[in-house]
């Protein structure tokens, strides 16, 4: 019997949040190199796309995950360059891959209507994979970083079922692995958002 009650209760818990309406934006993201990041490429990312799965569990609430992709890529011109004891003279090419996947909640504020601003915050991982191509050789360092990703944004519904959306997003990678510092970028998002 008790087994029973734990379970009707749980269920009673669940219940509206397995009924509740959810959203997927799928978004065009442009990348903003700061601190370590921005030094190796000062270039923006013109490279990126984002997915965005909320489940609302109020009507201004909506929890679920975010996953990115960004490319952050400069040409350098011919140098010398220096790495630890060794020197090398000619082009770098330089990469930065950043793949966030986080956790994420969005604070709405004013549900039901067709202008829709929101607040959130998405806290996981972020995966980094550096390449610096010179001549014949390749430098390449990676790591996984504790993310933590407040996000600010606009929606606007075309009709019940899709709208537009505007959001900036502050990826914050921590230190870590082959990074003696974190790797942080602002995200411009611009998409589309299909209700359900």
């Amino acid at each position: 019997m008790k087994k029973l009650i734990i379970l009707a209760f749980a269920l009673f818990i669940m219940a509206p949040v397995s009924w509740a309406q959810t959203q997927t934006a799928v978004t065009y993201s442009m990348g903003f190199g700061t601190g370590d990041l921005g030094d190796f490429v000062e270039k923006p990312s013109f490279r990126g796309i984002a997915i965005d799965y909320r489940k609302m569990v109020q009507p201004n609430i909506g929890v679920g995950f975010t996953l990115g992709w960004n490319v952050f890529y400069e040409e350098k011109s011919y140098a010398t360059y220096t790495v630890d004891n060794s020197s090398l003279s000619g082009k770098q090419y330089r990469y930065s891959n950043q793949f966030p996947l986080l956790l994420a909640g969005n604070y709405y504020l004013k549900p039901g209507e067709s202008l829709n601003p929101y607040v959130g915050l998405g806290v996981g991982t972020m995966y980094t994979l550096r390449n610096t191509d010179m001549n014949l050789y390749t430098l390449e360092q990676d790591a996984w970083h504790f993310s933590v990703t407040p996000e600010i944004g606009l929606q606007y519904s075309i009709d019940d079922s899709t709208g537009l959306l505007v959001g900036l997003k502050y990826v914050n990678g921590f230190k870590a692995g082959d990074f003696d510092a974190g790797q942080n970028y602002l995200s411009l998002n611009v998409g589309l958002v299909f209700h359900k």
